[in-house]
């Protein structure tokens, strides 16, 4: 089945890094979420994309609008009913991807690819509240989605080989490099990461360093282009928390348990970028 429209269900980072993507790609997209602030939201940060790419002289004015009015924007997950693949792009919680798959199951017309761009969470887990688990996947961008090259492909129990190369080709047509992962909590990337800044967290509540310390050690030293509390601001406190949840949960290793310090930060609503607090002031 040729893909003409992609639907994404978020409108938050991520799900509007991918829209914009799709959009630049030369796909129609439908982005829905709950409520329409946050799709306002997402069309802004897709707008200021757009103009530092006008800037530094990669795109123009119109090829802007034309961008823009390729993505229709949605409060309704019904209107994916017309939609030819879905990267659902939700709040990294269990419950509601699960949710959301049961609903775009009975939406979406037979044969459409369903897949999730969670970044820990079973896609095994995920396929099983759909009746097509065979067309479910994982497609696990990066942050930022307009920049970073990788996507992420993992593959539930029951993903057909079909669905594999149908989620690969639509990567590379969008501009990205596509790697292949097995359904291990955390698949490859954050299975690494995470117990990185879960570390740098430890180090920090243990008065190692101060933040700035530990980030320049890392930048200057490791030659990271961004320091991991730096980092795990960029991606939000809370995300980060629920992914090292989902790690401590799945292996049932003590070197996975979250840092006190970060339930802290989360709890007191230091979420990083997105609230102007988290390790750092923004």
């Amino acid at each position: 089945m040729e893909i003409k429209t992609i639907g994404v269900v978020g409108a938050g980072q991520m799900g509007s890094g991918i829209a914009q993507v799709a959009s630049q790609s030369g796909f129609q997209v439908v982005m829905s979420d709950i409520a329409e602030s946050f799709i306002q939201k997402g069309l802004s940060s897709i707008s200021k994309n757009l103009d530092r790419m006008i800037e530094k002289g990669k795109i123009t004015l119109k090829i802007k609008e034309e961008i823009l009015g390729r993505i229709r924007t949605t409060l309704q997950l019904k209107d994916m009913a017309g939609v030819d693949f879905v990267v659902e792009a939700a709040t990294e919680n269990e419950s509601l991807k699960l949710n959301i798959f049961k609903e775009l199951d009975q939406i979406c017309r037979k044969g459409i690819v369903l897949s999730s761009n969670t970044s820990s969470i079973s896609i095994t887990k995920i396929a099983s509240a759909t009746q097509r688990p065979s067309q479910v996947i994982g497609m696990h961008f990066m942050n930022p989605v307009p920049v970073m090259q990788l996507v992420e492909i993992i593959r539930g129990l029951q993903t057909s080989q079909d669905t594999f190369d149908t989620v690969k080709s639509l990567a590379e047509k969008m501009g990205k490099t596509p790697v292949e992962a097995n359904d291990f909590p955390g698949f490859i990337s954050n299975r690494i990461l995470m117990p990185m800044i879960n570390e740098a967290i430890y180090a920090l509540f243990e008065g190692v360093g101060t933040p700035e310390a530990i980030d320049t050690v890392m930048r200057l030293g490791m030659n990271h282009p961004m320091g991991p509390l730096a980092l795990a601001d960029l991606i939000g406190l809370d995300t980060c928390l629920s992914i090292m949840e989902v790690l401590y949960k799945g292996f049932g290793d003590p070197k996975y348990r979250p840092c006190p310090l970060l339930k802290k930060y989360v709890d007191a609503g230091y979420l990083g970028r997105k609230t102007g607090r988290g390790f750092y002031t923004y």
